[in-house]
């Protein structure tokens, strides 16, 4: 399943369908980007096997400056994104697709903390099996308190990065 209707907080269980779909999209992104960007890569809980998350595709576009982010704009949107700005997370251009969605894209400039924070998680989480357990525990319990408020669960999330 992948696809997050408006106003719920859904969690599933892992699909090897998320990975295809990252790597479609990826080579879709790859080809209409060219050089403007340096990699793209699979992040949040779908990018982690065994993790029940919401099914939303998230990717990771690193771009050389943030300034060069405003030439991905119209491609992204030819491949079925949506801009979203850059106000919600500092330093990060915001894309969704689909509706209910299914993808979303963060554009950051290389070397970005924040990015490099959410690599460092997905990557402990690949590889600690009892973190992947007690961080799913946490999305579990976050879901069924937020009532279907996203904000309230994505602020839950905050902060969790090691």
């Amino acid at each position: 399943m992948l696809g997050m209707p408006k106003g719920e907080i859904l969690l599933v269980p892992w699909s090897k369908e998320w990975e295809r779909e990252f790597l479609q999209e990826k080579e879709k992104i790859e080809k209409k980007l060219g050089e403007r960007i340096t990699v793209v890569h699979h992040i949040g809980s779908t990018a982690v096997e065994k993790l029940n998350a919401k099914p939303i595709i998230d990717i990771a576009v690193e771009v050389e400056e943030f300034k060069d982010g405003e030439n991905c704009i119209r491609p992204l949107e030819e491949l079925g994104y949506t801009y979203k700005g850059t106000d919600i997370v500092p330093d990060r251009y915001y894309f969704s697709k689909g509706e209910p969605r299914t993808d979303q894209i963060h554009l950051h400039e290389s070397g970005n903390p924040y990015l490099q924070e959410q690599l460092q998680f997905r990557d402990h989480l690949r590889t600690n099996e009892q973190a992947r357990i007690d961080y799913e525990e946490l999305k579990k319990h976050l879901a069924s308190e937020a009532g279907g408020d996203k904000y309230q669960y994505n602020e839950g999330e905050d902060g969790v990065y090691l």
